[in-house]
């Protein structure tokens, strides 16, 4: 075992530390995609702005960190251009977000009015960063979306990566343990429980740049734990997908997919003798 203070082991590690770029400043990208959700619904500011001057002032400020955070990842010119284009596309942005908001409160009978979704629902927040991100992605920005859907996922369980497209009125039930990969398409309308893979069929880097993903066409709903892998595979519009399905080849639209449980249930005097395990 190679001493703390082997000079061979220092040396290998000081050409790793020297080799390695600057870490991304993590937590000021998180800090200001909260800061742009507050500015865009001041249901989730700690105070609304006054007027005019002060909200073109806020966007003038986040603009310039944006860029400024940028720099880490890009050249001064691309972190300007990358940060003017994603504060240009902010009026998209926060009308495909009520749209998404709109539709689960139309779609959850739990949920009370559109400022309860959007302060505290976990399925419009992870939408709304995964929406932020999926621009910067588009843009050609590296590293950065990715650590921004990270945060949505660890502070939803939510796990959609920032290349996935989604359409307008998305609606996230739940949501925990969700996960949507990279060259995922989703339509519009579509609602989408707690639990689901939109996955691959295999994983390879040879896959890289291909679609390995599901298409999820207009008005689908798919309920909690079903799995719908491959890239070739296509839910039809207005199909539902129940729970716990699994699902490798594609449905056309208006298609109904189940998966039929079998429930055995017997009574006795000793409850025990049923019990056909041990722990």
């Amino acid at each position: 075992m190679a001493s703390l203070h082997d000079p061979d082991f220092l040396a290998l590690l000081v050409r790793a530390h020297q080799a390695t770029a600057a870490p991304l400043p993590g937590a000021g990208f998180c800090q200001l995609a909260d800061r742009l959700l507050a500015l865009l619904f001041p249901e989730r500011a700690p105070r609304p702005l006054p007027n005019a001057e002060a909200l073109a002032a806020t966007l003038r400020l986040l603009q310039n960190d944006l860029a400024e955070l940028l720099q880490a990842v890009a050249t001064p010119a691309e972190a300007t251009q990358f940060a003017v284009a994603s504060m240009a596309a902010l009026p998209t942005l926060r009308q495909t977000l009520l749209l998404d908001a709109e539709a689960i409160v139309a779609a959850d009978p739990a949920a009370q009015d559109l400022a309860e979704v959007i302060t505290t629902y976990p399925g419009f927040y992870a939408t709304a960063l995964h929406r932020f991100a999926h621009g910067l992605h588009r843009r050609g920005v590296p590293r950065v979306p990715r650590l921004l859907s990270e945060y949505a996922h660890q502070r939803t369980g939510i796990d959609i990566h920032p290349g996935a497209s989604i359409g307008p009125s998305f609606c996230i039930d739940h949501g925990t343990g969700l996960v949507i990969g990279e060259t995922c398409i989703i339509g519009a309308r579509v609602k989408i429980f707690q639990g689901v893979t939109l996955g691959a069929l295999s994983v390879g880097k040879h896959l890289e740049g291909i679609k390995r993903h599901p298409t999820i066409e207009d008005d689908v709903v798919i309920y909690a734990g079903a799995t719908i892998l491959g890239g070739s595979t296509t839910v039809g519009r207005h199909s539902i997908i129940g729970g716990n399905v699994w699902l490798t080849e594609s449905v056309p639209s208006h298609s109904r997919v189940y998966h039929k449980a079998q429930i055995h249930v017997t009574r006795t005097e000793d409850p025990a003798g049923d019990i056909l395990f041990s722990i």
